[in-house]
């Protein structure tokens, strides 16, 4: 499972900004502000100990203010039996001062506040399955799937942010809609290229979309396409196996036009694990071999042997730092585009064995990494914590509830970081949502 890192095109607030500093309302901290700038400035290893404790700061001291449920049976549009179960939360999507919570079972509530304002189930057979907030035209995407086609088809609606804050979840309209997304069908977002795509099954083609405006660009036939993998600028086809080789296709993916055509080596007895694109670079891992870095333009290749890096279950790229992490058995850790291993994590075992990115939250800056974590001393009946991780040094520079256990934070389930309004949202397995801030 490869999660591309969506968040690099939010607007950044930097750890050691001024404004950081500024925003919080003890005075001793604005107090000490010039003689961290001085000491900043004057000296390198200082300036590393004022981002340290700058960060600590910008996560440190969070409290819980509110805490919302998503279950209420007595909605008049939700009619189906499972839609009234109560179902722990499995995605978080923020916006402003609205939240969005969604439910194994299907159900998307929205908070604002200490209020619920709307449930985004429009119809009373709605099984909601996925969200992403379109920043290009603040709008909510909901990918739903029905019973009145015995939920065999994705639909994918688009809601106005503004609709929602009046309570009129229903005030969108339906997107894609001449296109057939029956499995294998899927709808694909990427807000790194400002782009959509789908794939329809029926009529066996790709089709990129505009994600301002949700034009189609333009349509790729289904020819012998096992996969398609995008990365800023382009998008990588992959055909199917030839043997000893796989053929592969780089397209602009602004228009589609075709920018390197070629074949890649493989050994044949063995299963391909993985191919993935990050600009020129191509990863390449086939079973028990070693992990291949190739660069595209000069056919260059980087081997890392196959005992130094093992088949993740997760990559995250990071965009902005040339980068990419991997997760495996609970652990993260950060690598580079020459194969070299750049961070291992001092505190940060993840709590679900299962790799669910839904409990990690990259800053939109791509230099923290927030994951609900195991506590060091084990004790798993108390809960975990949430800890907060600089990506490049490995170093945990503060914890959520690292004193006594707390029930807001068993069971947890998602969670999401609000950067602009400084709000940590977790969600648990019992469908609550808990907002802790400074």
């Amino acid at each position: 499972m490869v999660i591309s890192s969506p968040r690099g095109v939010k607007r950044r607030i930097e750890p050691s900004s001024v404004d950081a500093v500024e925003s919080r309302t003890c005075e001793s901290l604005q107090q000490q502000l010039p003689r961290r700038l001085f000491a900043r400035e004057t000296c390198s290893s200082a300036n590393h100990s004022f981002r340290r404790r700058s960060a600590h700061q910008r996560f440190s001291n969070f409290r819980l203010r509110s805490q919302h449920d998503t279950h209420d049976p007595e909605v008049a549009n939700l009619k189906l039996s499972f839609l009234r179960r109560r179902s722990k939360v499995v995605e978080l999507v923020s916006s402003g001062d609205v939240v969005f919570a969604l439910t194994l079972s299907g159900v998307c509530a929205a908070f604002c506040g200490q209020q619920r304002i709307a449930f985004m189930n429009t119809t009373p057979d709605e099984v909601i399955r996925s969200l992403f907030f379109n920043k290009a035209n603040s709008s909510l995407i909901t990918v739903s799937v029905y019973r009145a086609d015995n939920f065999s088809s994705l639909k994918c609606r688009t809601t106005p942010l503004e609709y929602i804050r009046r309570g009129q979840p229903d005030g969108g309209f339906p997107l894609f809609e001449s296109e057939s997304l029956k499995w294998p069908g899927f709808v694909e977002f990427d807000d790194v290229n400002g782009k959509i795509l789908t794939y329809s099954a029926q009529d066996k083609a790709y089709c990129v979309w505009d994600m301002t405006n949700y034009e189609e660009l333009y349509r790729l036939p289904d020819d012998d396409i096992t996969e398609i993998k995008i990365s800023p600028g382009i998008l990588l086809l992959i055909h199917n196996r030839q043997g000893g080789y796989v053929p592969l296709k780089i397209l602009s993916i602004e228009d589609g036009t075709l920018l390197r055509s070629f074949n890649h080596l493989l050994h044949r007895t063995k299963k391909i694990d993985f191919i993935e694109q990050f600009n020129e670079k191509l990863l390449v891992k086939q079973e028990h071999e070693c992990l291949q870095i190739v660069d595209v333009h000069t056919s260059a290749i980087i081997y890392v042997s196959a005992t130094e890096f093992l088949t993740p279950a997760a990559f995250i790229f990071l965009y902005e730092n040339q980068l990419f992490l991997t997760f495996r058995n609970r652990s993260v850790a950060v690598w580079n585009f020459r194969g070299e291993l750049v961070t291992q994590f001092e505190d940060h075992v993840l709590w679900h064995p299962d790799t669910s990115t839904n409990n990690i939250f990259i800053t939109a800056a791509q230099d923290y990494i927030i994951s609900y974590c195991r506590r060091q001393d084990g004790d798993g009946n108390g809960g975990g914590t949430i800890n907060v991780s600089h990506i490049l040094t490995g170093n945990c520079v503060a914890k959520i509830a690292e004193g006594e256990p707390t029930n807001a934070l068993q069971d947890v389930t998602s969670i999401y970081f609000n950067e602009e309004r400084c709000e940590l949202y977790v969600g648990n397995r019992h469908g609550m949502l808990y907002v802790w801030s400074q």
